[in-house]
Formats: structure tokens, sequence, C-alpha cells
């Protein structure tokens, strides 16, 4: 599903964000992505996203090599990806369900399939009674709840998640991390950015380490 080959990534400031990283994530695996702050493992996210593109080396992903994909190819590729991040990027002047629509409304859904959808994600996540709140009513774990279905809402293939937990005490943390288990269980290949060694170790799945843009361990 993904596939790193002796990718690099510099910036024009001649910040190196990645340096020669190789690996490759199946489909349906679970997987971390650690190190320190300035690791790179945000870079590798983007480049994941095509929010930038590799300086050097080719990433796969699903089979198909992204350095060879037009811009006007890039909406339909980020569509098959779904994405969660630190700190949800909800709109406050919105509901809940009006939150989790939003990509498929972008999409050009119909209203029935929407309905369906929004209800059929907030219900993964435990929050099908809320749909009419808006967040800013929600707990920080309700939140990062409502950030989930938002990104598993169009049935991704690939689900990414950046420090998904950062704000979270250790409890909230590990019902979000049952949650991407739950997903994974029904096959999206799921890739976790995150510096909570603790809450990894616990999880027991593959780790790759990033460390000043190298890959130091993976296992």
């Amino acid at each position: 599903m993904i596939q790193f080959d002796q990718v690099s990534k510099r910036y024009p400031t001649g910040q190196v964000g990645l340096e020669g990283v190789s690996f490759h994530i199946n489909a349906g695996e679970m997987a971390f992505l650690t190190g320190h702050s300035g690791a790179g493992k945000s870079t590798l996210l983007k480049l994941v996203m095509l929010m930038e593109r590799a300086t050097h080396g080719q990433v796969r992903i699903a089979g198909r090599n992204l350095r060879s994909m037009g811009r006007g190819e890039i909406p339909a590729h980020r569509r098959e990806i779904g994405v969660v991040f630190q700190n949800h990027q909800l709109l406050f002047d919105r509901s809940v369900f009006e939150n989790v629509a939003l990509p498929l409304q972008i999409s050009g859904y119909s209203r029935v399939d929407i309905g369906k959808r929004v209800r059929a994600a907030l219900d993964q996540v435990g929050l099908l009674d809320k749909e009419k709140l808006p967040p800013i009513s929600l707990s920080g774990g309700e939140q990062q709840r409502v950030g989930i279905a938002r990104a598993v809402v169009h049935k991704p293939k690939l689900l990414l998640a950046d420090e998904p937990t950062g704000n979270l005490d250790p409890g909230l943390s590990a019902e979000i991390m049952t949650l991407f288990e739950r997903f994974n269980q029904v096959g999206v290949t799921v890739l976790i950015a995150s510096h909570d060694m603790a809450l990894i170790e616990r999880m027991r799945h593959r780790v790759l380490t990033l460390n000043q843009g190298r890959l130091v361990a993976d296992g």
C-alpha cells in the first residue's frame, strides 16, 4: 500500500526533511511512525498525501508512482486517504454532522448518501447521538472522534494520523487507538505518527523510527 524507495526531501531553505528512506507497508497493515520532534514524521505523511513531493526517490501508493501523478490527479488520490490531525481542525460554527459531511459535500455526494454515510461513521466512533451539537460543546476526546469520523466517512483504503493523541490523557489516548485498530481490522491500512512511546509499545504493532530524516529502525 505504501512504498518508499530511497526517498529524500530537501526544502528550498536547505533543510533536510528525509534522507534515503526506504520501507514498504502492506495493504491492511497497521504501523506507527515515531521519532524526535523534527525527525521527519510530518514530512513523510505529507509526501504520502502529495502535499509535498520527494526531491529524490520514489513514493508509491497502492502501486501508483506519485512522481508521475499530475496536478489534476491529486484530488482523486487524496479521496482514497483519510487524515486525522492532532488539533482536530473542526469548524466550530457547524454541527458535528456538518463537520463529518464536509468531505462528501466537496466530492458531490447526494444528500441521501451523505446522511447514510455520516451517521454510519458517527455510529462507529460512538457519537451518533451528538450529531446536532456544535463541536465546541464536546470534550477533547469526543472532538478527536469527530475528526476520525470525518477521516473515514468516505471509506478510505488508507488512514493517516499525525499525533492524534497528542492533546489527550492516557485513558482517552487508549480509546482513540482502539478505534484505529477497529478500522484496521476491517482492512483499512493505518499509519500513525506519534512520539508517545509508552502507548506505542502497548499497542504491539510495527514501529518505524526516524532520526534526523533517516529511517533508523523498523520492527
